[in-house]
């Protein structure tokens, strides 16, 4: 089955095919009509048993490489039930004549123009005149032929019917002798309607240049675009600030009315009578106390708080009413855990659960529930570590404990 009938059995049975469309090149006093490149479209296929990529590529005469690229394939094993996308291309001949100089590449993915035309020690210029229907500079179809001048550059074009060498030469000032050459011909008769014609030392300069207007205009773009993504950032980060600040200010107004509360009670000194004042209660039920408030040995460090052991998943209690400063993981080997600001410059932190119940901001009773005991941040064993500050400074714990 030729091509163009196995294109148009595509077509017929609906697999996308599309036009790439007309292209113009503009040389001194001279304006010509670059001809359509040849249609392109695609197959797909389904795997079956037995069914391997050589064959596939020989049944439907593509590269196999090519369906490779195409296909997304890291190797040549296929399975069955595997699906594969094989492209296909309609040329004016089964068997279009090549110029010698001039070798094809089909597109793999990353490609560019300038990527290819460095790869083959080209200027996109060169390798823009030898495929003079490209679309962009950036955006190659992976699977796609490109046509490489490896000899001597020029323009790359496809012989139409009632054509011949005589009259492309004559057309953009070269000899035939020239043209004749740079193509291999002994004869101007040696070639046919649907090869391929190098014009040596003629560049495409229009299409380049109105491929790179193309290359500018999404450049634009694309920076447009950033800038509106990174406007529309600014403007939620500054949504975000303005609702951190004004929880900023809700909580320093609750810390203002808890300071004006506690201020009004009666000033005590002693221990216990700052137990039976401020109301403070053990911040869980059944523990047993592993460390202490205080310096634990020479080459220790101070022990901030009391180190109440439990089994991981305990309930753990505030110890006194407030509002919650603090849920969430700390950075100083705290893990999770919760501060409580209880008013009058009174906080207490509960320190490597596993689990936390409240969030900041958040209002709690004596009592209530805040967390469970667990292990996370610096800790060797489930436990709640367990802290009492007033004014900023740590204090023992079981001074306010009744």
């Amino acid at each position: 089955m030729a091509i163009s009938e196995l294109l148009s059995s595509v077509l017929a049975t609906g697999v996308l095919g599309f036009p790439l469309g007309m292209a113009q090149l503009n040389l001194p006093g001279t304006e010509i009509e670059v001809d359509t490149p040849a249609r392109k479209g695609w197959v797909i296929y389904t795997v079956r048993p037995g069914d391997t990529l050589s064959q596939i590529a020989s049944r439907y005469r593509v590269d196999a490489r090519a369906i490779m690229y195409s296909s997304g394939l890291e190797g040549a094993a296929l399975r069955p039930g595997q699906v594969l996308r094989i492209p296909l291309v309609e040329e004016s001949s089964d068997e279009s004549r090549l110029p010698p100089g001039v070798r094809t590449y089909v597109v793999r993915r990353g490609d560019t123009v300038q990527s290819v035309a460095r790869r083959f020690d080209l200027t996109m210029l060169g390798l823009v005149s030898a495929n003079p229907g490209l679309r962009s500079l950036d955006r190659l179809e992976v699977g796609s032929t490109l046509y490489i001048p490896t000899a001597e550059p020029g323009l790359l074009l496809r012989l139409k019917r009632g054509e011949t060498i005589q009259d492309l030469a004559q057309r953009f000032g070269l000899s035939v002798a020239e043209v004749a050459k740079a193509n291999g011909l002994d004869s101007p008769t040696d070639v046919r309607a649907g090869d391929l014609v190098l014009l040596p030392g003629v560049q495409a300069k229009t299409t380049y240049q109105r491929l790179l207007q193309i290359q500018e205009a999404e450049r634009k773009a694309r920076e447009e675009e950033a800038r509106r993504l990174a406007e529309e950032r600014r403007k939620q980060e500054e949504a975000r600030r303005q609702r951190l600040a004004e929880q900023r200010r809700l909580q320093q107004q609750s810390r203002a009315r808890l300071q004006q509360q506690a201020q009004s009670q009666p000033r005590l000194r002693r221990a216990n009578a700052v137990v039976a004042a401020a109301g403070y209660r053990w911040p869980m039920s059944n523990f047993t106390i592993t460390t202490h408030f205080g310096r634990r040995g020479v080459f220790q460090r101070f022990h901030t708080g009391i180190d109440l052991a439990a089994p991981v998943g305990t309930p753990i209690y505030a110890a006194r009413a407030g509002q919650v400063d603090t849920a969430g993981w700390s950075r100083y080997g705290y893990g999770l855990h919760v501060v409580i600001d209880h008013g009058g410059a009174q906080e207490t932190l509960y320190a490597h659960m596993s689990r936390i119940a409240v969030r900041p901001g958040q209002w709690v009773d004596r009592g209530e529930l805040i967390g469970y005991v667990g292990s996370t941040g610096w800790s060797t064993g489930p436990h709640l570590h367990f802290e009492v500050r007033v004014g900023g400074a740590v204090r023992n714990p079981m001074a306010y404990l009744p």
